[in-house]
């Protein structure tokens, strides 16, 4: 242990310090022996490595379901599969991490090796990808279904999600390598056609499992907006024509119908037609802003597979159920 009491870096001392007690196992004692110095101060140094985030600390905890929740939704809807987490976040992150927790419990359910899996993006996909541990290698091909949102939004971009999830796979990345929102349809059309683009596209076709966030129009939720990437008189007509949220770039009013189809032209996306032929669909929202997107995209077949919270799906199931009373 000469080396390590000579070592002139701190990290390279701290990580040192750290794998003796978090990986060989060693008790504080014998690492103070070893090292030369107070126990009391190993104990500092691996506080200080916990804060530094040269350690990091993960709890795999089993996410608590609801089944009469999840059964009332497959119900209604004529869903695949329905994951309703219990449990109670007071804040966004929190809740955030429980549904990420719970899709990729889906996730890992619906994909087999050899399986082509499209991603779109947006928050809950991204505490998804970040979340999910494959069990053993997977050969899979991830494929991005929509081109990017802008250079601010890296973490929860397509591009950064499908090397992710591939990386954890050992799977094949594939990646959509345009703008998701081009001035003019036809820079969006001629963007789509390029060799560069055609393999993906082509690719997202074939997928068998598809991992979809459900965005909202609220300005206060909407991923488009806070991008500043789509000009804001788009986002404001989308709106005034009764948009309520959006799958993959799609957007649908509360009863699951496209609205606008025009704006959908400007996109490098997947397409409605092409989308709805993924056999599995899996969508993945949850909160106050949520509601009636998820409404709408379960109402439209935007999704076959939900995965939300407790809160968010008995709303979501208390508004069906007012809606087919009226009618």
């Amino acid at each position: 242990m000469q080396e390590l009491r000579k070592t002139s870096d701190r990290a390279d001392l701290l990580a040192e310090i750290a794998e003796l007690y978090y990986i060989e196992g060693k008790d504080q004692t014998e690492i103070a022996k070893t090292v030369g110095v107070t126990r009391s101060m190993i104990s500092r140094m691996l506080k200080e490595a916990r804060a530094s985030g040269i350690v990091e600390i993960r709890i795999h905890r089993n996410s608590r379901s609801d089944p009469d929740l999840e059964k009332q939704l497959t119900n209604a809807f004529g869903l695949k599969k329905a994951y309703v987490t219990q449990e109670l976040a007071s804040k966004k992150d929190n809740l955030q991490k429980h549904l990420g927790a719970a899709g990729a419990q889906a996730l890992k359910e619906f994909i087999e090796p050899d399986t082509i899996i499209g991603l779109a993006w947006g928050t809950a996909i991204s505490a998804t990808v970040d979340a999910f541990e494959a069990p053993h290698r997977i050969p899979a091909r991830v494929v991005q279904l929509v081109g990017a949102l802008g250079a601010t939004y890296t973490e929860f971009d397509g591009h950064s999600l499908v090397t992710r999830l591939s990386q954890k796979l050992d799977g094949i990345a594939y990646y959509l390598n345009a703008p998701c929102y081009c001035q003019t349809r036809e820079t969006a059309k001629a963007l789509m056609e390029t060799p560069a683009l055609r393999e993906t596209v082509e690719l997202g076709r074939q997928a068998r499992v598809s991992l979809l966030g459900i965005g909202s129009t609220d300005k206060d939720y909407s991923s488009f907006l806070r991008s500043g990437y789509i000009p804001k008189e788009e986002f404001d007509r989308l709106h005034k024509n009764g948009a309520a949220g959006n799958v993959a770039g799609i957007h649908f009013n509360v009863n699951g119908e496209v609205v606008c189809r025009d704006f959908s032209e400007h996109l490098v996306v997947i397409n409605e037609k092409d989308l709805g032929k993924i056999p599995v669909r899996i969508g993945v929202a949850g909160g106050n802003g949520k509601i009636i997107p998820i409404l709408g995209a379960l109402r439209g077949g935007y999704i076959n597979v939900l995965v939300t919270d407790a809160a968010t799906a008995a709303k979501v199931l208390e508004l069906e159920t007012q809606s087919r009373e009226q009618s």
